[in-house]
């Protein structure tokens, strides 16, 4: 059962396009593994668009109505018809799962459709492999995979950071978080994420670096970026 979910306030924006894509990915994400969030953002749409209803209504009804003449309207209606039909998308096909230390995962279908953007796998500190969702070179979002009795040193955020669990489980000072689960920090959060003994497959967006907080692992926050980002 899911027990960590994106904000209301969260959905809101994403519904109303008003989130960066990498941080949409990951709630869009969520919303293919949970029914719940997938029945709120049904709702925020339905009420989103009754709401540009009413506007619309509202602003046609304070307009000076027009009248285009009868030879432009013909002339518009002629380009209408005479025009090409527009070119069939054609789609790459999903990815569904992905592999690494000779164990599948599947990948939710909105994760699965940017296959193609997804980078090579590259070992980091603490038993973790990470591999880069390429959306654009100003989005920071990756495939985080911990192996089982792995752990990420303690640490905050200098900015925000967005996670979901696509597969396993692992634990900090705060919970233990599953298949589904959406978890986001701040600057206001410390943790020290770790699995026992299952390993776990994460979906992560980063808006700044991590900030390591304790021993030896705070030597490497001037090159965080290069193993977190």
């Amino acid at each position: 059962m899911i027990k960590f979910h994106p904000t209301e306030e969260l959905l809101v924006k994403y519904v109303q396009g008003e989130l960066e894509a990498s941080l949409c990915l990951v709630i869009g994400t969520h919303i293919d593994m949970c029914p719940v969030c997938a029945n709120t953002v049904k709702d925020i749409e339905e009420q989103v668009a009754r709401s540009a209803f009413i506007n619309d209504l509202q602003g046609s009804a304070n307009a000076t109505p027009t009248q285009l003449p009868e030879a432009e309207m013909n002339m518009m209606l002629e380009q209408i018809i005479s025009s090409d039909a527009p070119e069939k998308i054609v789609r790459e096909p999903a990815l569904e799962e992905v592999m690494l230390e000779g164990k599948q995962f599947k990948l939710p279908p909105t994760l699965g459709r940017l296959g193609s953007r997804l980078g090579h796998w590259s070992k980091v500190p603490g038993s973790v492999w990470r591999a880069p969702v390429n959306l654009s070179e100003h989005d920071k979002i990756n495939l985080i995979y911990m192996a089982a009795g792995a752990s990420v040193p303690e640490h905050t955020h200098r900015g925000s950071e967005a996670t979901l669990v696509l597969n396993g489980s692992f634990a900090d000072e705060f919970d233990c978080y599953e298949d589904g689960d959406f978890i986001f920090l701040d600057q206001q959060h410390k943790h020290t994420p770790q699995t026992a003994q299952e390993d776990c497959l994460t979906l992560a967006w980063l808006n700044e670096p991590l900030q390591f907080t304790s021993g030896v692992a705070r030597l490497l926050n001037p090159f965080s970026n290069l193993f977190f980002r």
